[in-house]
């Protein structure tokens, strides 16, 4: 991010009206709430590390993965166009509050050009379960629903996403636009096609059912 960018970031940041929840969250160096799932290295947050027995009890207990308190009837998971396409989240859900909050003031989703910042990364820092893209979607949706379960796979937990109650999708720290929403799944959905490809051709035939399920909930 550059110097104009992060004057423009900050000023932005100032204006948003922090959820309630949050007062109870601790502050790191710069005065920005950390969220409950961050762990902390070296004795400070580091906002790339999950936090893993937070992980778990989120899920044990449906926990907001942001603010750390009891979740209602309705759950809203922050998850990019692939997740939308096969309904898989390696996080837990939030308050739609808390999670409409992150989306408007989290550097990574806010910056499309911002990269996973990997430097200096904790040796025992671990890699989410399943199958992750690496790189920065751009885009954003805040899916709420009423269910979800958990399932294994490869390197832990994952949970599948029950049908969502509503949807809004979010780039820059504001609402996308259908092409901005279309572009992201254009340039992510080879790698989800290479996957299935290794699976077989019952895998390709379900993502092709999965991409056309996906694609009705992207706005006109």
């Amino acid at each position: 991010m550059t110097e104009a960018h992060e004057k423009q970031y900050n000023i932005a940041i100032q204006r948003l009206t922090m959820p309630s929840r949050f007062a109870k969250l601790r502050v790191n160096d710069q005065g920005f709430p950390v969220p409950k799932f961050v762990q902390d290295v070296n004795g400070k947050p580091d906002f790339r590390v999950v936090n893993t027995t937070f992980l778990t009890l989120a899920i044990r207990h449906k926990l907001c993965w942001l603010c750390g308190e009891a979740l209602g009837r309705y759950q809203c998971f922050t998850i990019g166009p692939m997740c939308l396409i096969n309904r898989v989240s390696s996080e837990p859900p939030s308050h739609k509050e808390c999670a409409e909050f992150a989306v408007r003031a989290c550097p990574f989703m806010v910056n499309p050009q911002r990269g996973r910042n990997t430097h200096d990364l904790p040796g025992n820092a671990q890699d989410p379960a399943g199958f992750m893209i690496d790189r920065n979607p751009g885009v954003t949706l805040l899916w709420v629903t009423e269910s979800y379960r958990t399932f294994k796979a490869e390197g832990g937990i994952l949970i599948r996403i029950g049908d969502p109650v509503s949807t809004q999708w979010f780039a820059r720290g504001r609402e996308a636009t259908r092409e901005e929403i279309l572009e992201s799944i254009r340039t992510g959905l080879p790698a989800l096609q290479q996957l299935a490809a290794q699976q077989g051709a019952d895998a390709m035939e379900a993502l092709e059912k999965e991409v056309e399920r996906g694609l009705s909930l992207v706005p006109p």
